[in-house]
């Protein structure tokens, strides 16, 4: 013999039905937990924060990257040789 129960609840009326703990104030604060720290890990990996964190240890490497994106830039747009240093107007 079989017997088949269905049961029309929500899942709070299934845990408190069952005796099972109400975790939701719980689970509420480690998401809001988890939200702050994302927040506060998002900043370190923006672009602005990526670039200080790289170059705080060696305060020379901020010229030399400029210097390489100047000369990128100044051959991308037709400005002469390597190091020429010129810009267009």
């Amino acid at each position: 013999m079989k017997f088949t129960i269905n049961v029309d609840c929500t899942p709070v009326e299934a845990r408190q039905l069952l005796g099972l703990p109400d975790v939701e104030p719980i689970q509420k604060a480690v998401l809001a937990e988890m939200e702050r720290r994302m927040m506060v890990e998002m900043e370190r990996f923006s672009p602005e924060g990526m670039l200080k964190t790289w170059f705080a240890a060696v305060p020379a490497s901020q010229e030399m990257m400029r210097d390489m994106f100047g000369r990128f830039f100044n051959r991308a747009g037709g400005g002469g040789a390597a190091g020429g240093g010129e810009t267009r107007k």
